[in-house]
């Protein structure tokens, strides 16, 4: 079912982009209704989202949840875009 979940996240994409500077923005696996794992995330991607999260209104703009450029994203292939995310 962890893969399962993993999958369909890697499917959607949750981005925060800045208020300030449009090049800028914080971007989360997710599933379809926004829902980041957060206990699969790592420490320092968790740590990026929450302060995402917490800065909303302030330095970010509201969160949009997007699908992925990629339908063909495996299990594999979604663990690695987290740990890059680290």
């Amino acid at each position: 079912m962890a893969a399962t979940l993993v999958s369909q996240a890697a499917l959607f994409e949750v981005r925060f982009a800045s208020l300030f500077d449009e090049r800028r923005a914080l971007v989360f696996p997710c599933d379809a209704r926004g829902a980041v794992d957060l206990d699969g995330l790592p420490p320092r991607a968790r740590c990026n989202y929450l302060f995402a999260r917490a800065m909303v209104g302030r330095d970010f703009a509201t969160p949009r949840v997007a699908a992925t450029a990629r339908r063909d994203v495996d299990a594999t292939a979604a663990a690695a875009c987290a740990e890059a995310l680290a």
